[in-house]
Parts: C-alpha cells; sequence; structure tokens
C-alpha cells in the first residue's frame, strides 16, 4: 500500500500551515523522510492572486477589522462561494495532478476550501481517496469546515465539536483530538516548565508580535519597567521592530530580544505566559505548552473563538491596551502567583501534545475500517 500522505493547507491565517507541517513532521517520522507531502493548491495554481489575497487579507484583519468581520459572515451565510470554491479550473488541474502523481493514502486539508474541489473531482469520476479536515479554529467555526465534506473531522477541542454537531455533522465522524502542533512539544513537555512562584521564581514573559503591531513598542516599554521579571521578545522577520526594541532593552538585564526563531515551543514551555494575538497556531501551541495567554489582539471572525476558549476555561485575560496587559500581568504573578497557578491548571485541560500523532492513528484507523473514498455530503 502507498504510505505517501497529501497534506493540504492555505495561506491565510497561520494556523493552517502550521497545523499542516506538524502533521508532515509527524507522518515523516513514522513513515519516513518524503512520505508526507504539503500542498498549497492555491498558491501553485494562481500565485499572484494568491499573494495579492494574502496581503489584503492581513491588511484587513490589521487595519479594517469591521470589514473583515462582514466578510467572514458573509462566507459563513453564502450559498453562492461554495460552488465557486469547487470551480476554480486551475486549483482543480493542481489538486488532479497531486492526486495522479502521488496517488496517497488519504488526504489531510487544513484549510476547509479544498474539500469543495476534491468533491467535484470525485463527481467527474476522479479518484480522490479517503479525505480528511483537521480544523485549525476553535468555536467560531465558518459554515465551510463542514459543508465542503469529509470522511472525519479532527476539531481541537470539545467546545469546537459542539458546534459541528449542531450543525449536523454526525457525531461518529468528529473526533476530538487537539490541534496538531509540532513532535517536540511531546518530547520536551515533561522535562522542561517556568521557575516555580510560589518558591521565589523570577516570572518569565514572553511577548510573540505578528502580523498586528499596534501597541508592541509601548507595550514592551511598560514590561521593561518591571525589573523583577525576564523578558522574551519574538518579532519574528521584522528587523527593524527588533533593532528597536533592542535599543530599548539596552540598560535591562534579563530580557532577549528575537527575530524568527525556532525555538518557540522550547520558549512556551519555559515562560510563565505568553502576550500575543488569538492566532490559531499560537493560541493552541500555548495550550499544548500550558502557558496561559494574555490575548493583546483578536482578529473578528475566526479568532474570536480563540479567545472565547480560553476565557471559558479560565485561561488568560483579554487586554488590547498596553496598560491593560500589564495590570493583568501584576495581578496573575501577586501572591506567590496565585493567579497565575488558577490560569496554569485551566489550561490542563486542554493541554494535548500529542494530537498529530493521534490524528494520524485515526487516519490510518479509519482508512483500514473502510472510510467513504468521497463523502457525499
Amino acid at each position: 500500500m502507498n504510505r505517501r500522505l497529501l497534506i493540504l493547507t492555505a495561506g491565510f491565517g497561520e494556523g493552517h500551515n502550521a497545523a499542516a507541517r506538524a502533521l508532515a513532521q509527524a507522518w515523516d517520522e513514522r513513515e519516513g523522510e518524503g512520505a508526507a507531502v504539503v500542498a498549497d493548491p492555491f498558491a501553485e495554481a494562481y500565485p499572484v492572486g494568491n499573494a495579492v489575497l494574502r496581503r489584503a487579507y492581513l491588511g484587513a484583519i490589521n487595519r479594517l477589522p469591521w470589514a473583515w468581520r462582514w466578510l467572514y459572515g458573509w462566507m459563513d451565510r453564502s450559498r453562492l462561494l461554495p460552488g465557486l470554491l469547487g470551480r476554480l479550473p486551475r486549483e482543480t488541474r493542481v489538486l488532479r495532478r497531486l492526486l495522479e502523481l502521488h496517488q496517497p493514502l488519504a488526504v489531510v486539508s487544513t484549510f476547509p476550501g479544498h474539500n469543495f474541489t476534491l468533491r467535484q473531482l470525485a463527481g467527474r469520476g476522479v479518484p480522490v481517496p479517503p479525505r480528511f479536515t483537521v480544523v485549525t479554529d476553535s468555536i467560531s467555526l465558518n459554515s465551510l469546515w463542514w459543508t465542503g465534506g469529509s470522511a472525519a473531522w479532527f476539531v481541537p477541542n470539545e467546545d469546537s465539536a459542539a458546534v459541528l454537531l449542531r450543525a449536523g455533522v454526525p457525531g461518529t465522524e468528529v473526533d476530538v483530538t487537539g490541534f496538531p502542533v509540532p513532535p517536540i512539544f511531546a518530547r520536551l513537555g515533561d522535562g522542561l516548565a517556568p521557575p516555580d512562584l510560589a518558591a521565589g521564581g523570577r516570572p518569565r514573559v514572553l511577548m510573540m508580535i505578528h502580523s498586528g503591531r499596534r501597541g508592541a513598542e509601548a507595550t514592551a516599554r511598560l514590561l521593561l519597567q518591571e525589573t523583577g521579571w525576564d523578558l522574551t521578545f519574538a518579532v519574528g522577520r521584522d528587523e527593524g521592530l527588533r533593532r528597536r526594541l533592542t535599543a530599548l532593552a539596552a540598560d535591562r538585564t534579563g530580557v532577549a530580544v528575537l527575530g524568527w526563531t525556532r525555538e518557540i515551543p522550547r520558549l512556551l514551555l519555559t515562560h510563565h505566559v505568553v502576550v500575543s494575538k488569538a492566532g490559531g497556531a499560537t493560541t493552541q501551541e500555548a495550550l499544548a505548552a500550558g502557558c496561559p495567554m494574555i490575548v493583546s489582539q483578536i482578529v473578528p471572525g475566526q479568532e474570536e473563538g480563540n479567545y472565547e476558549l480560553l476565557r471559558r476555561h479560565g485561561i488568560g485575560a483579554l487586554a488590547t491596551e498596553p496598560s491593560a496587559v500589564l495590570a493583568a500581568l501584576r495581578e496573575a504573578f501577586a501572591r506567590d502567583g496565585d493567579g497565575w497557578a488558577r490560569w496554569r491548571a485551566g489550561a490542563a485541560g486542554l493541554r494535548r501534545p500529542h494530537a498529530a500523532a493521534e490524528i494520524l492513528d485515526r487516519v490510518e484507523t479509519r482508512v483500514r475500517g473502510g472510510a467513504a473514498v468521497e463523502a457525499s455530503r
């Protein structure tokens, strides 16, 4: 039997790509290097248009959130969009070529749009192996996640499973597995932890700055005033911001300013709190590390559910202004970290560092059990 796995993603939100990479890494570790094929059919089919849409998406979520909220709602309600997604000619050709070239054991999509095209291909008689959907959002799920059909859906938590069940997806097709994070979370998770606050350990705060930078430098200035805390700033590929924060921290000990880094799992496991926007990947990786989160920005639509998940389980706080971030952290670390300990306990119930391996186990089980080659829904 061919052990190749085709994993489909898209560049609209880092959660899709992060989940795809984690699944690919776990499958390659299981089956050998190159057994997982990760593809972004939109980017391959429409490279120029895809790049323009990605820039427009980032601009909308950071500068015109009201416009993105309206568009997200329209996509959720639209009866026109599902038909359009299944009839993009170049994407259809790309997906057909990928299926013929790799003849995969199964197709796993971390982005719902590809399911419509796969369903159309199956309707034309193209052999489509069992296809599965990894849901990368929580609670505020767009209907596109389920209307394209799937042999099964793997969701990050019970709260999100309830949304699919209310939408009419059979319970036998919904598996609560957690969000797929890199295997390193499972390998390091038992051996790394932040200092014990109750025993006098210094609080460690990680601030991750993504595409939304509103208030980032003002927040950094306030954090740097707390000389009893150790601080790490991760700014990605924004070299200008890295230089400015480095200058701000020049006279302060216990501070690290990082650009792009592969050390995010280790940082989340060894810091008490992460300050960041409520992106799907960041939120779920923080949960996998048991690291409570101060949410500094919420993209309307999909990220609202990520924060709602934290709120329901008493993990962290919402603080969209620099002064509110500082106040939330001070309260968490007060009284030997009593507030932080409650946040940490809430995160423990959602911690699933082995999710990628569990999803792959269930894919294999369903394929062996004769999962439908093409779901008709």
